[in-house]
Formats: C-alpha cells, structure tokens, sequence
C-alpha cells in the first residue's frame, strides 16, 4: 500500500471558539505561528487554508514562500461561505442573486489561490446553505441554485477538483448536502468529473451514518471520493475530538476499506480542541491513525476472510486482538 498523506486544517491550531465562550479559551496565534506549529507534527505533510482566515490573494505569494519552506504542501482551499455575515441566509443558495454571486466570486478567487499555490482541490462546506424552520424555503429552486453555482465555478476551472463536503446540521437546523447520498445526487444533477465529495467523519457519524458504506457508496458512483476530514465525536453533535477517542472501531474498519476502495488522497485533520493543546491533539489524532492503519495491514488478509463469511463473533473476536492482545 502507498504511503498515507496526513494534513491539518491550518485554523485547529489556533484559538477554537465555542458560541458560550466567543474569545476562546487560549491565546490566538498568528498565522507563520500556526503553520511553524504544523510542520512540528510528526507525519504531517500538508495544510488546508481557509479563504480570508488564512490566506486572501494579497497573501498568496507569502504563503506560498512560507509553506515551502516549511516542507508544507496546500491541500485544499475552503472557500468562507459561513463565517462571513453576507452569507448567515444562504451563500450559493441565497434568495439575493447580488449574494449568489458573492458566493461564486468567493469561490473562483480561492481557485485563481490554488491554482498560484499548485493545489489541485477546493473543499466546498455549504454551511449556510440550508433552512431553519417549516414553511420557510422553496426547496426545489434553492437546490437548483446550489447545482447551478457549483457547476458554474467547476466549468470555470476544469482542472481543479471540487470536493463537497456534507453535513447534517449546524449552523442551519437543516444542510441541504446532509449525507452522502443528497451530495451525490448534486454531483450526479451538476454532472462534471471534478466535481465529488468530502467525506467529514464527524459529520457523517452525526448522520447516523456507516462512515465506511458512505465511502464506498462514493466509490461506486464513480470514484467521488475526493477527500477526508478526521475527528470524533458521540453521533449527537458535531464535537470535532480527537480521532479514535470515540469510535476507534469504525475507524479500524474505514481505514480498511480505504485502502481496498484504493482511496489515493489525503488524510486531513479537522478538530476543535477547544481546551486541549491544539499541537498535541492534533499529533494524537495522526498517530491514532497510524496505530489503528498498521493493525490493518497486519490482518488485512483475516479481515477480508471474515466479510466474505459473515459471522459477527468471528469478526469481534479478530477486533479484540486487534485492540487488546494478550
């Protein structure tokens, strides 16, 4: 198997805010801190940045500079269509067309980034695009504007890849793209090769998700598998843990299918360490994952024996010596 790419998204290393507490429980870091701090953890090789947080195009040729001399490589670039007021109704779904097109400009100038950084994805999180109450939207044209704003900007740039990334709620009480199978009948509407999906952990435990049938649904619909955030949680909110604190064995099993789906990506850390040191949290998660991927390799061969049998006993017992040998 090939090498995995580990990468994290540049902002986990600062100061995470919750709604309680809106000045954070740390001190903020400015960005070369952030970065310096990435490159310090072990097997991390990659960053993603996030439009007008970390990087604008009058900073582009810096970050470029700063991240190569670092040994860093830009992995994605996420378009800020949810922090910025303008789009708190809707960014590619707003019923203001002036917005729709601010959602669209936002986009294209995080391509023209990528494309001056030699990043090949933009990771599209539709935060905002989505309802809150009954009776309060017209579904069937909100939709058709989503379709109609990502196609454009993946026509715009065909030898980018546009990764959707779904998730069930927060910060509207309803995403339009809330599951893997709601993003890829948008990726089937808008109809482009290199439009696919994100696939966020947490967002698709709080889904009540299979993570590992999500990727593979992705795979069967024509390798849409474009990305992966990494983080916990306990199903019920979007808690961004540290990976493997929770669901350690569904990760064993998505890490399997990973490689059997022959996912070629990067494995991208996406946290809030509200309280916990950012650096270490986030070196715990890699090397969570570095742990539970050699187990994988070690049984691969049993594993694949097992799902071709069936029995459930069989498979716990194999989990067990996974995780607690004798």
């Amino acid at each position: 198997m090939a090498a995995k790419k580990y990468s994290v998204i540049l902002g986990n290393l600062g100061n995470t805010r919750d709604r309680f507490c809106s000045s954070g429980y740390k001190d903020n870091p400015d960005t070369l801190t952030m970065l310096r701090r990435a490159a310090r953890i072990d097997g991390v090789t990659g960053v993603e940045l996030v439009g007008t947080w970390d990087i604008r195009l009058d900073n582009v040729r810096e970050m470029g500079k700063t991240t190569k001399e670092l040994g860093l490589k830009c992995v994605s670039i996420i378009p800020d269509h949810f922090s910025q007021p303008i789009f708190g109704k809707g960014a590619f779904t707003s019923r203001d067309a002036t917005i729709r097109r601010k959602a669209r400009e936002t986009t294209l100038e995080a391509c023209e980034m990528a494309l001056a950084l030699g990043c090949g994805l933009i990771n599209i999180w539709n935060g905002q695009d989505g309802y809150d109450y009954p009776m309060q939207t017209d579904y069937i044209r909100e939709r058709a504007w989503l379709v109609e704003g990502v196609r454009a900007c993946a026509r715009a740039f065909p030898k980018i890849r546009f990764a959707l990334e779904y998730k069930p709620k927060e910060p509207r009480t309803h995403s339009y793209l809330a599951r893997m199978a709601d993003t890829l009948l948008v990726c089937r509407e808008i109809g482009l090769d290199n439009v696919g999906v994100t696939i966020d952990v947490g967002h698709s435990f709080v889904a009540g998700e299979n993570v590992s049938e999500a990727a593979c649904m992705a795979q069967c619909a024509g390798g849409k598998l474009f990305h992966l955030h990494f983080n916990d949680n306990y199903r019920s909110w979007d808690d961004d843990m540290m990976v493997g604190s929770v669901h350690t064995v569904e990760y064993i099993e998505l890490l399997y299918w990973l490689d059997r789906i022959e996912y070629k990506g990067w494995y991208s850390m996406d946290q809030y360490p509200y309280r916990e040191d950012a650096t270490r949290a986030l070196s715990e998660s890699v090397s969570w994952l570095r742990a539970m991927q050699n187990g994988v390799n070690r049984h691969r061969a049993a594993i694949t024996a097992l799902l071709k049998e069936g029995d459930a006993t069989k498979s716990s017992a194999l989990l067990r010596r996974m995780l607690l040998p004798r």
